[in-house]
């Protein structure tokens, strides 16, 4: 199911009385459901507040006291330097700049007044409402904060303009503020923050305070410069991966290469004989060589003689998976997650299979942990998207109170979901509690994507019967895979079992069907096989799945996917709205395309936006793949910055097209297979097509962004090569034998539609 965005429309959400706001309630969707469980029985799901909170006072304090601290996102000292504590984390989405302008928007700031500062692991004052914790994914940053982060900028420059009022003995309704400066209207006297941050500091937080009106907006709404972007520049940045602490070793490290086995004998005479290293560290599944810098640890790891013990996995593969998982579609118990109307038999009926792949996140930061464990304090310096987790990770590793952890967040190389694990966390610290000196624990690039927590693999029986004409007068679905929330977050799952994920985009479709039965079937991997959140969840599988099956619903029914799809989308203003621009703007139906060009359509509702998009692609004879232009349209709702927006979409729809051309994890004797680039492949530069962006202004609340685009991008360009070949595709990545247009190559192909889990359909 969609997250539903409880906030209020921005014509209606001006007076905010803070004394009288309710916890956000919001249903489930994309990472997480409504207020997380977050482990421990009975533990309070946290949410970010825009008033003083209890704990403020010691994050303030050990923030250096600065003398205006109103809550805890905005510092500002003596000197009138303005601070912004991101309860988010940054990890190229841009979501810094974002915050940074709602906050900025309403204390009266401009964003190169500012600097920006990592959030320290508090829950209570820095929890996402939309995930019940410090958590940032599922793209629900904008969403968790868009009226929380401005509420707290109209506290703060209510409080300083009473203490510039106080001072000149006028009413505050008579001052404005702009760039840090409060000016009393009438006689035009001015005050810099810094001179009345004190006073402000001691006086009362308002009751009530006003928003600025969209119409008012100076930051909102404009494509502004990242924060960010001078020290990515300068290279003044700091990574997890550019942490240096005095007197810090660097590791090399390589665990049991098979799921769930354990390190046998190492023979490490080699190793400790070279130049550079320091030492070597054995864990249960695990060996680690440490050097005086990364070349040294990792020759020395290179040097080692090991041998594993690859336990009950070692014959495993991905074919033995695809079967167990296609079992259990089979013959798994179903739990229904939307049942409205019964069956439809009469009419035309069309059934589809279809499989999707494990995939990892291949960031272009590998994990990184630097730890320093001595007998009363274990300190990290990590990029993470959970900087709880990782402490309290940390803490039962060690045997510390979580009070004795302390963790430095930096900014991340790319996450994607990757790190919302806190495996390389806690494999860190368990070496590091082997040494007396910092150590930093770097995992190569292929032990990053071999070890990486996977995307689940999913099954998809797909059904529908067509009426007189031609739409679906019943549809039916059932998913079949893993469980991320299951294991992620137990106490999220759905009273009857559930993974809301798991049908997110599936269950509630943007158009105006009956008789609609959505079922998942749970089928876990095997132990040691774990599988994680992967950009855009759940609706990244499904609406391929989905708009794969409405186009050829379409060709079934003989009917144009354009049309076919506005007939189904009547009641649906928003969607449609954005399916006639994108067609538009690539001109759609204008004139006959060459031969073997195809352009295909998308649209869906996923992590509370709407988007279509139109892919336009050339297959050539030897079954290649050219991407040639791909239109974007996006309803976002209030764009707070329409440049991170453009960004977003363009880098996630690359990241989708790269998964589905290239991208799929397999399994050979209980491991994965892959391990670089080489064979885990991206898109390259000179294969990236023009990318349109086309959005929608209105004044609904922000939706989310960062993994619209990954979810949209497989059916579009699925979508697209039916169109230039005639080829279905049921599975992905794109498997090019099917498109070789030889003398009787792309007929016998389209004729053979009864490819089990893939293949093609006419």
């Amino acid at each position: 199911m969609s997250i539903v965005d409880p906030t209020y429309r921005n014509e209606r959400q001006n007076d905010i009385d803070l004394g009288r706001r309710k916890a956000i309630q919001v249903a489930g969707g994309g990472l997480a459901i409504a207020f997380l469980w977050m482990g421990g029985a009975g533990k309070v799901a946290a949410a970010i507040n825009a008033r003083r909170q209890p704990d403020d006072a010691a994050a303030a304090a050990a923030d250096g006291n600065p003398p205006f601290a109103p809550n805890a996102f905005i510092r500002i000292d003596k000197d009138g330097s303005v601070r912004l504590v991101m309860p988010n984390v940054e990890m190229g989405q841009a979501i810094y700049t974002g915050a940074c302008m709602m906050l900025a928007e309403e204390l009266g700031v401009g964003l190169d007044q500012i600097k920006a500062e990592h959030a320290p692991p508090n829950e209570p004052l820095y929890g996402t409402p939309l995930l019940g914790g410090q958590i940032t994914g599922g793209s629900t940053s904008t969403r968790g904060t868009w009226q929380t982060l401005r509420e707290a900028g109209a506290v703060a420059r209510e409080m300083l303009i009473a203490a510039a009022a106080a001072q000149w003995h006028v009413e505050p309704e008579s001052c404005a503020v702009s760039r840090g400066v409060i000016t009393h209207v009438p006689s035009g006297r001015t005050i810099g923050f810094g001179t009345v941050a004190d006073a402000a500091g001691a006086l009362p937080q308002p009751a009530q305070v006003k928003l600025k009106a969209r119409k008012d907006f100076e930051l909102i709404g404009k494509p502004l410069r990242r924060v960010d972007s001078p020290d990515k520049v300068t290279g003044a940045t700091q990574f997890g991966l550019d942490v240096r602490v005095p007197g810090m070793k660097i590791a090399a490290v390589k665990a049991c290469p098979t799921f769930g086995g354990k390190l046998g004998r190492v023979d490490d005479a080699k190793a400790r004989a070279m130049p550079g290293v320091i030492d070597v560290i054995r864990i249960d599944n695990a060996v680690a060589v440490v050097g005086e810098h990364y070349w040294a640890a990792k020759q020395g790891l290179d040097a080692l003689d090991i041998e594993w013990n690859p336990g009950a996995n070692a014959n495993l593969t991905t074919e033995k998976l695809v079967a167990d998982l296609m079992d259990a579609s089979l013959n798994g118990k179903a739990i229904v997650g939307r049942q409205d109307g019964e069956e439809n038999v009469s009419g035309k009926a069309i059934d589809a299979v279809f499989l999707s792949p494990m995939l990892a996140h291949a960031t272009m930061e590998p994990l990184n942990t630097t730890v320093h464990v001595t007998s009363g304090q274990c300190e990290i310096w990590v990029g993470t998207q959970v900087p709880v987790r990782a402490v309290e990770a940390a803490a039962k590793i060690t045997g510390l109170p979580v009070e004795k952890v302390i963790l430095h967040n930096h900014y991340i190389g790319g996450g994607f979901g990757r790190r919302l694990e806190t495996d390389s966390v806690e494999q860190a610290v368990r070496l590091a509690k082997n040494v007396s000196y910092p150590l930093k624990v770097v995992w190569s690039r292929e032990e990053d994507i071999r070890h990486d927590i996977v995307r689940p693999m999913y099954y998809d029986r797909i059904s529908a019967t067509l009426g007189t004409d031609g739409l679906p007068s019943s549809w039916r679905h059932r998913i079949t895979s893993g469980t991320v929330l299951g294991r992620w977050a137990p106490g999220a799952m759905g009273k009857n079992g559930m993974d809301s994920d798991a049908i997110e985009s599936a269950a509630d479709l943007p158009y105006d069907l009956k008789n609609v039965h959505v079922e998942w079937v749970r089928h876990d991997m095997p132990d040691g096989l774990v599988v994680g959140w992967w950009r855009g969840v759940g609706p990244t599988h499904n609406l391929f799945i989905v708009e794969s099956f409405v186009d050829e619903l379409a060709h079934a029914a003989g009917k144009e996917p354009l049309e076919y799809r506005r007939a189904m989308l009547q009641k649906n203003p928003r969607v449609l709205a954005l399916l006639n621009l994108a067609a538009e703007k690539i001109g759609w139906g204008s004139q006959p395309l060459p031969a073997r060009v195809g352009r295909g359509i998308a649209v869906g509702s996923p992590f509370g936006s709407h988007v279509c998009a139109i892919a336009e692609v050339e297959v050539t004879a030897q079954g290649e793949v050219k991407l040639r232009r791909f239109v974007v349209a996006i309803d976002t709702g209030i764009a707070i910055n329409p440049g991170s927006i453009e960004a977003q979409m363009q880098g996630g729809l690359l990241f989708g097209l790269s998964a589905a051309l290239y991208s799929g994890i397999t399994v050979k004797d209980g491991a994965i297979e892959q391990s670089n680039f080489h064979d885990y492949r991206n898109l390259r530069m000179n294969e990236v097509p023009l990318v349109e962006v086309h959005r929608i202004d209105n004044d609904e609340t922000p939706g989310g962004i960062g993994e619209v685009g990954t979810a949209i991008a497989a059916p579009a360009l699925a979508n697209a090569i039916f169109a230039a070949t005639g080829v279905r595709l049921h599975k992905l990545p794109v498997d090019r034998s099917l498109l070789i247009a030889g003398p009787d190559a792309l007929k016998q192909t389209v004729a053979s539609a009864t490819v089990v889990a893939g293949g093609t359909q006419a």
